[in-house]
């Protein structure tokens, strides 16, 4: 059986540390390791572990940057209702994988200042989905189906924030376990569109 190209099997084993032992503990030597290769080789494909950590969340997670750009090109196309269960249905799963690979940064305060450092100077982090739904409204509501004078920004924040609340708030609960991803990204788009939809906007 012929072997994966090396810069599959780092982002393979990347993903795959990431996600056992988080962020913060999975060194590049680790997973060059783990992906039959030497620390340099590894960086010859990525320079840095945020950058690795980015490609990792851009190649083998559920992708929100795409639909949102696409969405916010073409306004009107589909119902606001189709659209933003789509979208908290994508983020709802990629917080819920990207959550056990992050959370470990938030133990080692410098760590996550660094990692919030280069995240910024490669134009990444948490924040650039909240921009691009927040773009989507927008240019959903120049076309006439958001309600003028609402702040998109917010609304964005709103349903991106719920979502990732679903990767770890539920698990307190008697059930243990997020309700089911299809279910509660309908309920979430339904609830938003009943504060920014014009009245005419269909269900």
């Amino acid at each position: 059986m012929q072997q994966k190209p090396a810069r599959i099997r780092i982002l393979d084993a990347a993903h795959e540390l990431m996600l056992t032992i988080g962020l913060a503990r999975a060194t590049t030597k680790e997973i060059a390791k783990a992906a039959g290769c030497s620390e340099a080789a590894l960086y010859k494909y990525f320079p840095s572990k945020e950058e690795l950590f980015v490609n990792v969340l851009k190649e083998r997670l559920p992708q929100l940057k795409p639909l949102l750009a696409g969405l916010a090109a073409e306004p009107g196309r589909g119902s606001l209702l189709e659209n933003l269960t789509e979208i908290a249905r994508q983020a709802a799963l990629f917080y819920e994988q990207s959550f056990p690979i992050a959370a470990s940064l938030y133990a080692e305060t410098q760590l996550k200042r660094r990692h919030e450092e280069s995240m910024r100077s490669m134009g990444s982090g948490p924040h650039m989905p909240i921009r691009g739904l927040d773009a989507y409204l927008r240019a959903e509501q120049d076309a006439g189906r958001v309600r003028a004078g609402v702040d998109t920004y917010a609304a964005a924040s709103l349903l991106l924030g719920a979502c990732a609340q679903r990767a770890f708030a539920y698990d307190s609960t008697e059930e243990g376990k997020p309700p089911p991803v299809d279910e509660f990204a309908l309920s979430i788009a339904h609830t938003l569109l009943g504060g920014i939809s014009v009245a005419d906007e269909p269900s």
